[in-house]
């Protein structure tokens, strides 16, 4: 989240000899004979942008360099340079450099690179005639003297820095794609977009676009760095929307960011595709578009610290280096303050710092999100347990133990217990003791049958349960626990118990087994109960308990 500049950063450190220039506007009559004689009029700006744009001739101090040398110099929004090399022995060397001369002379660091022949006398002087230059950061920026081995120094060096980033972008990039396709957080491709962004801001900006496509004209290049740059913030603030919860962009906020976005895609398009009929105008509209994406940092912040929001330490930590290096810039931009060597090489140095801090942040977001998503599906099992279980007995409910029984699939044995003469319970013990039996007869029942069977309260003091029919499961060892177990004040208590066998694949299926069951159970009670009565499908006459295993077969 910065201004773009014509130059993409320059060098990490100084490639040869510094030059300085003096200037003075071109004018009709004007030549390069003249303008060497010391009486030509120049000036030595301390700021050569209140000159305005135009085209103008610049002059170095005097020389004393044998030998052969490259002239280096930032690449800037201008026309044709054309550059004239003075020896000792009065030889004037001219070389022209035009918009696609310029793209193949590119250095990385975007620095337009002229080689001067070796000869026998030293240069003394250089003189620059720069053609339509539009001034927005300079009219001949960071000019220096370097050898063949200084200037393959500086472009390794840069190599390996853009390279590095480079490596850094895609993988964060595969990374967080990766994460998007699995999990679908807006967040991760928003991220995505804005990394994308940068890593085409790195090509353009760096000059490597020139060495990609060596006859594109370099104010082309530097239209493709303000597009790419205005698409990453644009991007950056679709990140921090999706990042932050809903409610920190909820109202103005968010119709504010919708808004200073929109000019900012806007101003970015309108550079890239008018820039060359008014480039100082399309320069000031970017610019005005960046002052109203950083007015709305502060209020951002204010508003997630205001509704106490989870990920603004996080946020705030990534961004803050970016942020106050784009405010910086824009007050450059605005001539405020001047350029410098080191601002102009914060791109990849913030950018760097904010996509590894970005990445702790969406480690933490995804962190935060992971635990909601732990505690959701706990409630949701919660209430899942909680519809699907008796909230007195803890055993399944009618409709859950339907669920689960019907479509289980081979012969099952459905066993209907029922206590006896509950109702007289309630009278003698009252409802909470009656309550406490039924726990207790609940008990009895889950540690008597297998382990694997479906045991539930069917509703009132009826329980039920299912399991497989060649399970080893016998309703008289239910009987003889429940006789064996202490009741609430001592009372006695019995039940009757009815089972039949049969399949339970279908609805049709639990309404006969269950009619089959019920006719055993009446049965049980019938001949005078804390008994259990076998009944087939197929049979129409009860079968006693003990015979239980003889039918399994």
């Amino acid at each position: 989240m910065f201004l773009a500049g014509e130059s993409a950063g320059a060098t990490i450190t100084s490639a040869g000899e510094p030059i300085r220039a003096c200037i003075t506007r071109d004018r009709v009559g004007l030549t390069a004979h003249a303008l060497l004689l010391p009486s030509a009029p120049f000036r030595c700006e301390t700021d050569q942008r209140t000159l305005g744009p135009g085209s103008y001739w610049l002059r170095s101090a005097p020389l004393r360099r044998s030998g052969a040398v490259n002239v280096r110099s930032a690449s800037l929004w201008q026309g044709t340079v054309t550059l004239y090399a003075v020896y000792a022995d009065g030889v004037i060397l001219r070389q022209s450099v035009d918009q696609q001369g310029a793209s193949r002379r590119m250095q990385l660091g975007a620095m337009v690179e002229v080689a001067l022949p070796h000869r026998p006398a030293p240069l003394v002087r250089l003189l620059w005639h720069v053609d339509g230059a539009a001034n927005l950061r300079g009219i001949l920026r960071d000019v220096e003297l370097t050898t063949v081995d200084e200037s393959r120094q500086a472009n390794l060096v840069l190599g390996g820095l853009y390279a590095a980033f480079a490596g850094l972008c895609m993988a964060l990039l595969c990374y967080n794609f990766a994460l998007w396709v699995a999990l679908r957080h807006r967040f991760q491709l928003a991220y995505c977009a804005m990394v994308l962004s940068l890593l085409a801001y790195a090509i353009s900006s760096s000059g490597y676009l020139s060495w990609m496509y060596p006859d594109i004209a370099n104010n082309d290049r530097i239209r493709c760095n303000y597009l790419s740059l205005g698409i990453a913030t644009v991007s950056a603030f679709a990140f921090a929307r999706a990042f932050f919860e809903e409610r920190v962009f909820a109202g103005w906020m968010g119709r504010s960011v919708r808004i200073v976005s929109a000019i900012t895609v806007l101003a970015s398009l309108a550079f890239f595709l008018f820039a060359p009929w008014n480039v100082w105008f399309f320069d000031r509209l970017y610019s005005v578009a960046f002052v109203a994406q950083m007015a709305m940092v502060l209020p951002l912040l204010w508003r997630a610290w205001a509704l106490r929001s989870n990920y603004l330490w996080v946020f705030t930590l990534a961004w803050a280096v970016p942020i106050i290096m784009a405010t910086v810039r824009v007050v450059s931009a605005f001539g405020l303050i001047g350029w410098n060597f080191w601002l102009d090489n914060s791109t990849i140095v913030s950018m760097t710092v904010e996509a590894l801090l970005s990445s702790v942040a969406i480690a933490y977001r995804m962190r935060l999100l992971s635990n909601e998503r732990d505690e959701a599906r706990e409630r949701e099992i919660a209430a899942r347990l909680l519809a699907d279980t008796d909230p007195l007995t803890g055993l399944l409910n009618r409709r859950a133990f339907l669920h689960h029984a019907i479509g289980r699939e081979g012969e099952q044995i459905l066993m209907i217990a029922d206590l006896d003469h509950f109702k007289q319970v309630n009278e003698t013990i009252g409802h909470d003791g009656g309550d406490e039996v039924l726990r207790v007869f609940a008990r009895t029942l889950c540690q008597s049958v297998p382990a694997e069977a479906l045991v539930a309260r069917m509703g009132g003091e009826e329980f039920a349960v299912v399991t497989a029919a060649e399970t080893a499961f016998d309703p008289e060892n239910i009987l003889a626990s429940l006789r064996a177990e202490r009741m609430p004040f001592d009372v006695t208590i019995t039940a009757s118990i009815g089972v039949c066998i049969g399949a339970l694949e279908r609805e049709q299926d639990w309404k006969a087994l269950y009619g089959c069951a019920d006719r055993a159970l009446f049965e049980a009670k019938s001949a005078g109960r804390d008994r259990a009565r076998v009944r087939l499908l197929s049979h129409h006459h009860p079968v006693q308990a003990p015979t239980l295993a003889a039918l399994r077969q």
